[in-house]
């Protein structure tokens, strides 16, 4: 009964849910800002699932009729109407350079180059948020815990006792902070793995086609863009 009514007196149960509910107002915002992040992240995670399973579907059949397609007109005619697959945009833009004035491999590797990072950039939105949860979530949680550290040693000050009913509900407070960070840090760690070795093969992939598309427009010239701007003249009357 002793140890009860120090307890009761400080007005908070010793169960995690108690302990979180009742905590004080540093830590409570320190524990909202934890509970954002991690449903952030699943909802991150969702969203990057869905557009990387969108992209790699739509370059897979981008991928396998252009595999039938040996002149670049045809290539350029596809692309436009696949033009949701990473590819068919690199496709396109190759296209667009090749319509204003014919070039050779060199210049139509660098107007690749700056169609793949475009793509890498889309592939990539959302991935900084990600890292930054995964990186800054531990040391959020870690300043609650200090935190309520510190509050269990103003209580011992207070109370003039370090009785386990005077520190246990801060130093609970303090326990339920580092958790919450690493409930919010590592999901995001393993996360951000993930996507990022997908979308580092999503763009391997299109380096290595984008070679042989390069290969083709330049031994091609004007011809290979001629679909291309047959589309852009429709398209603006």
């Amino acid at each position: 009964m002793q140890l009860q009514q120090p307890a009761a007196a400080h007005g908070k149960a010793l169960d995690p849910l108690s302990l979180m509910l009742g905590s004080s107002g540093v830590v409570l915002v320190v524990l909202v800002i934890l509970i954002v992040a991690s449903a952030l992240v699943w909802l991150i995670w969702f969203l990057k699932f869905a557009q990387l399973r969108r992209l790699r579907s739509a370059e897979e059949l981008f991928e396998r009729a252009s595999e039938k397609l040996p002149r670049p007109a045809d290539l350029v005619s596809l692309a436009q109407r696949h033009a949701s697959a990473p590819g068919a945009r690199v496709v396109l833009a190759i296209a667009r350079r090749q319509q204003t004035q014919p070039a050779g491999a060199d210049l139509l590797t660098a107007v690749a180059r700056r169609a793949l990072a475009t793509e890498q950039q889309r592939a990539t939105v959302l991935m900084p948020t990600l890292s930054s949860i995964a990186s800054a979530s531990p040391f959020i949680g870690l300043f609650g815990t200090v935190w309520g550290i510190m509050d269990a040693f103003l209580r011992i000050g207070v109370e003039k006792s370090a009785s386990l009913p005077v520190v246990a509900p801060a130093i609970g407070e303090a326990l339920i902070a580092t958790a919450f960070g690493l409930v919010a840090a590592i999901p995001a760690t393993v996360g951000y793995n993930y996507v990022d070795k997908r979308i580092g093969d999503l763009v391997d992939e299109l380096t290595a086609s984008s070679e042989v598309w390069v290969a083709t427009f330049a031994g091609d010239g004007m011809e290979a863009a001629a679909p291309y701007a047959h589309a852009h003249a429709h398209a603006r009357r």
